[in-house]
């Protein structure tokens, strides 16, 4: 026998138990529940609705208590029927006025990020590394070459790592022409890209600048004296007896390794690194470029990493002499040269081995895609 609001009803009979209980307010058929009260927030960018709980009880007390009576109820009971979610009308969120600048902005001022940090590793560790050496500067030297390939390969990563999620990590012009020419990187964007790079490199080294100052007027010999003896701790100068054309082939090998090993790594089709690891394969693949080709022209393989730090120089006494260096040096070695070898790399590697749809080499041709389209009007 079951009980009624007017009486007894009969145990068998299924009609007078649901229009019992339909009548009811759940919280009298469930007193001892802990209700939920769910908002809702509409994510804008992804159209997508973002459930938002938070717990809430049906009695005065605190939810430690609320939780403790469950405990209890649970124990003493196992009918103790699960909470039931109370669901309110959904509630759209506005974003704020900076919202669609920032998303504009936010690629490229990713790049900048890479690049500043990459600046700080990498020409941090050529100051202190090369500075360290004059006893009026340190006590004892602070490193060696091996400190230098360690210190731009950490920079690559950090500085890739920083930026990759958002703007695909490239922190190298080269690499950024190199993946427009043969793999559909936008050419609208590449401007924006190549100007934060460049930007980039100019800020970290005038962040290192800042840092080192005064350690580079005692290398200098007084303050304020500025010679190419320093101006390498920021951009890139040859060996005495590299030629010019020697100069050029180092930076363009060293930059075309580069480029290959990048598109290898994160082919699909290949063996790419792990999701979220490419920077750590970066940092070994700056490291022993330093170890194997860094000596002859200080392996720039990157026209911001040069370039920016050498117009910092010129702006705080270094003068016109950083870019009259070996007539004009810094336009044909540490800009021509990667430039060109990224170019190579890529190509090479997409010509005869790169076999992914977004490939130049891998489209349909014109016969194909006639092909395709008449046997879409057959059908």
């Amino acid at each position: 026998m079951t009980m009624g609001p007017s009486g007894p009803s009969q145990a068998g009979d299924p009609s007078a138990s649901f229009s019992t209980v339909q009548n009811q307010p759940i919280t009298e058929l469930l007193p001892n529940c802990v209700y939920i009260k769910c908002d809702f927030r509409i994510h804008r960018s992804r159209r997508q609705i973002i459930p938002r709980m938070s717990p809430r009880s049906r009695s005065s007390g605190s939810s430690i208590s609320a939780s403790h009576n469950r405990k209890e109820q649970h124990e003493s009971s196992h009918a103790e029927v699960p909470a039931t979610p109370k669901l309110t009308s959904p509630e759209v969120v506005e974003r704020n006025w900076w919202w669609k600048y920032k998303q504009f902005l936010r690629e490229y001022v990713a790049e900048f990020t890479g690049v500043v940090l990459l600046i700080i590793f990498g020409a941090g560790a050529n100051c202190q590394v090369v500075l360290s050496s004059n006893p009026g500067v340190s006590s004892a030297p602070k490193g060696e070459y091996l400190s230098i390939s360690f210190g731009w390969g950490i920079g690559t990563a950090m500085g890739v790592w920083a930026c990759a999620g958002i703007s695909g990590g490239h922190i190298n012009p080269a690499v950024t022409l190199a993946l427009a020419t043969w793999r559909g990187f936008p050419w609208k964007k590449v401007p924006g890209y190549l100007f934060a790079q460049l930007m980039g490199g100019l800020v970290g080294a005038a962040l290192v600048y800042a840092n080192y100052f005064h350690a580079i007027d005692i290398f200098e010999g007084g303050r304020g004296v500025r010679t190419l003896k320093t101006a390498g701790l920021f951009s890139t100068y040859a060996l005495d007896y590299m030629t010019n054309v020697s100069a050029f082939f180092s930076e363009f090998l060293a930059t075309a390794v580069l480029m290959l090993v990048i598109l290898a790594t994160t082919d699909r089709f290949n063996l790419p690194v792990p999701n979220g690891l490419l920077p750590v394969m970066l940092f070994l693949l700056i490291l022993g470029l330093g170890a194997a080709m860094g000596m002859e022209t200080a392996y720039a393989l990157n026209p911001a990493r040069d370039l920016g730090p050498r117009l910092l120089t010129s702006m705080v006494g270094y003068g016109k002499a950083v870019y009259t260096y070996r007539h004009q040096y810094w336009i044909w070695c540490p800009i021509l040269a990667p430039t060109l070898g990224a170019q190579f790399g890529a190509m090479f590697y997409e010509i005869f081995l790169f076999n992914g749809e977004e490939g130049v080499c891998n489209r349909p041709g014109r016969a194909t895609k006639k092909s395709m389209e008449s046997q879409a009007e057959g059908v």
